[in-house]
C-alpha cells in the first residue's frame, strides 16, 4: 500500500459529525444508531451507536478530506462495535442485522482504501471485517431473499472482501498471523472451485503446511470426490468461522448425498433406512431435519423412523434445503461472544465444539 502518497484518517468517531447531523436532518438514520429513549421529530443520532454508511465514490469528485476518514484503529473499534453490539441484536431480524453490517463494513473497506495505512494494520481491519461478514451471512435462513438482505449482494461483497485481503497478504510481507486461516476461508467459500484451489496451491510450502490451510484442503478434497462420510466428519470439527464460510455449500453436498444414496439403494419394492443414520451421515439437527430433507426429494418414510428408497421417486426441484446447521454451525460458538472470536480466532482449534451427540 503506498501509504506514503495517502494521507491517514484522523475521524475519531465511527461516524462523522457532519454525516450524523446530515443523516439526522434527514431522517436516514438506522433504527440501530438512534439514541435511546429518544422521542424526537426527525429523531436524534447517537454518537456511539451511529455508524458511517456507504457512499459510493462519485467519477470526478475529490478524495475525501482525512477529517472525514477513520483511522486503521477507529475502523478496527467499528468492526468490533458491530460484531459485540449489532450482530448479537436479539431484537431484530438475522436479515435485517446482516443489510446493516453489510453496508457499514462496505464503508470500512472503503475509507480503508482511501488512505494510506501499513498492510499489518490494513489485514487486521478486512480479516475481523470478513469475519463479522461471514458469521452474519450464514446466519440467515431460506427466506432472506424476501427481507432486506440480498443474498446474492452480500455475496458479491463477501468475494470483494476476499480479494481486498488477499491483495493485501500479496502486497506485504507481514507479518500476518492469521494469513493461514483466512485463505483457509477462501477456500471453504468457494468450496469445489477450481480457480479458488488454484490459488491456494500456489501459495507458498509454509502457509499450505499450517493446520487451517490443511483442513480446508481436506475438506474441498471430500467435497470434489463426493465422499460425504469423510466431507460431514470434516465438518463437524471446523472451527466457528471456517463453518460459517462452508455453511453456503452443506445443502449442495447434502443433496449430493442423498442422490448417491438413492441411485445404490433404491429398488421397485423400496429399501428403507434409519433416519438416524441420515442423521448422522448428513451432520443434520434431528430426525425432523432428515424427514423434511427426505420429503423435499421425493421419499417417501416409512413412519416417523425410517426414510423408503423407491426406484423412480427420487427428484430435484429448486435449491437444496437450507437447513438450520445447528450442529455444523450454530452450536460452535459454545458459550464465547462473535466478538471474541473475530477478534482472537483459535487457528489451530481442531476439536468438535457442538454438545449434539454424534
Amino acid at each position: 500500500m503506498a501509504a506514503c502518497q495517502l494521507p491517514v484518517g484522523t475521524c475519531p468517531d465511527m461516524c462523522p459529525a457532519a454525516e450524523r447531523a446530515e443523516r439526522e436532518k434527514e431522517g436516514r438514520l438506522h433504527r440501530f444508531e438512534v439514541a435511546p429513549g429518544c422521542r424526537g421529530d426527525p429523531p436524534r443520532a447517537d454518537p456511539q451507536r451511529a455508524v458511517k454508511e456507504y457512499k459510493r465514490p462519485a467519477a470526478g469528485k475529490a478524495r475525501p478530506p482525512p477529517s472525514q476518514l477513520r483511522p486503521p484503529s477507529v475502523l478496527l473499534a467499528t468492526v468490533r462495535y458491530l460484531a459485540g453490539e449489532v450482530a448479537e441484536r436479539a431484537d431484530a431480524s438475522c436479515a435485517e442485522v446482516a443489510s446493516f453490517v453489510a453496508d457499514r463494513l462496505r464503508a470500512v473497506r472503503l475509507d480503508l482504501a482511501l488512505q494510506g495505512a501499513g498492510d499489518a494494520e490494513a489485514a487486521a481491519v478486512l480479516e475481523a471485517a470478513l469475519a463479522v461478514l461471514l458469521a452474519v451471512v450464514a446466519r440467515l435462513g431460506p427466506d432472506a431473499a424476501r427481507g432486506p438482505a440480498d443474498p446474492v449482494l452480500l455475496q458479491a461483497q463477501v468475494q470483494e472482501c476476499f480479494g481486498s485481503l488477499r491483495r493485501c497478504y500479496a502486497q506485504g510481507a507481514g507479518p500476518h498471523p492469521r494469513q493461514a486461516a483466512f485463505q483457509g476461508l477462501f477456500l471453504l467459500y468457494n468450496l469445489g472451485s477450481v480457480e479458488a484451489l488454484h490459488e491456494v496451491l500456489q501459495l507458498p510450502d509454509a502457509l499450505r503446511s499450517c493446520p487451517a490451510l490443511r483442513r480446508a484442503l481436506a475438506v474441498d478434497s471430500a467435497f470434489r470426490e463426493g465422499n460425504a462420510a469423510r466431507l460431514f466428519r470434516l465438518l463437524r470439527i471446523l472451527p466457528y468461522l471456517q463453518s460459517c464460510a462452508v455453511r453456503c455449500h452443506v445443502g449442495r453436498a447434502r443433496r449430493g448425498a442423498l442422490a448417491r444414496l438413492a441411485r445404490a439403494l433404491s429398488t421397485p419394492k423400496g429399501q428403507t433406512l434409519p433416519l438416524g443414520f441420515m442423521v448422522h451421515l448428513l451432520a443434520l439437527d434431528g430426525p425432523e431435519e432428515a424427514r423434511d430433507l427426505c420429503q423435499a426429494h421425493g421419499l417417501p418414510l416409512d413412519g416417523q423412523e425410517r426414510v423408503v428408497f423407491l426406484r423412480g421417486r427420487y427428484t430435484e426441484e429448486g435449491l437444496p434445503p437450507a437447513g438450520t446447521c445447528k450442529v455444523l454451525v450454530g452450536s460452535k460458538l459454545a458459550g464465547r461472544t462473535l466478538e471474541e472470536v473475530v477478534m482472537a480466532e483459535e487457528e489451530d482449534e481442531g476439536v468438535d465444539r457442538s454438545k449434539s451427540p454424534a
